[in-house]
């Protein structure tokens, strides 16, 4: 399986998955915002950072970087495309996942670790994973909100991928780390080949320095789609 990561002016976690990447078999490639053209890929990965600084909105500039419109396309084709934290910002400015993403609801920067209930696994994302997942979480804007309308539309079109919870599954406002609405951490589009989501599974794959349920999700992508 090939993959792809797109590296922007501020990226600081294309490396990490790059290295999450690789340790479960994927051939990756480095992508520079600039180029024009995609490599040949089974997966595009937008990764966690601060793309341009945050300047405007977070996400706002990297979306209209040249390598953009590539990726958009490859998505548009039914290509699998994964945007963490500032790769979900990037997303949502796309338009490839609905809704968009304000500051923390006590307007802290917030990092540390989160559990996350998987909403869909009819997906190549989360099929075959059966637990509540532990990720990292490390950002300022990761609020998702949307409409009403949008949101009666993303449940009706089982969009939502993953909501904040407790260890135990609970999706209590409780365990709401950010304000996001309906503790939604994780979003699709509609055809669920494009996923966005604030927690950082690249993090996670490591049981000496972190955890691994990161390795559970990416031996679970690349055996899915094989």
């Amino acid at each position: 399986m090939k993959s792809s990561v797109i590296t922007f002016p501020g990226s600081n976690c294309d490396r990490d998955m790059d290295v999450a990447l690789k340790k479960f078999g994927f051939k990756n490639k480095m992508v520079w915002h600039d180029d024009v053209e995609l490599p040949k890929s089974d997966l595009v990965v937008l990764p966690g950072g601060f793309s341009y600084g945050d300047y405007l909105r977070c996400g706002s500039m990297a979306s209209k970087s040249k390598i953009m419109t590539s990726v958009i396309n490859f998505a548009n084709s039914g290509g699998m495309v994964m945007g963490i934290c500032n790769g979900f910002q990037i997303l949502v400015e796309t338009g490839l996942v609905p809704g968009v993403l304000l500051r923390n609801k006590y307007l802290e920067f917030i990092c540390k670790n989160v559990f996350v209930k998987i909403n869909n696994k009819k997906n190549t994302y989360f099929k075959n994973i059966n637990k509540v997942l532990e990720f990292h979480i490390a950002h300022n804007e990761g609020n998702y909100f949307c409409t009403k309308d949008q949101l009666k539309e993303i449940e009706d079109n089982e969009q939502v991928a993953i909501n904040y919870c407790d260890k135990d599954g609970k999706t209590e406002e409780q365990f709401n780390p950010n304000g996001s609405i309906k503790n939604i951490a994780g979003i699709f589009n509609k055809e669920k080949n494009v996923l966005g989501m604030m927690p950082h599974p690249e993090r996670m794959i490591d049981h000496s320095l972190s955890g691994e349920d990161g390795s559970l999700f990416f031996n679970n992508l690349i055996n899915n789609l094989k």
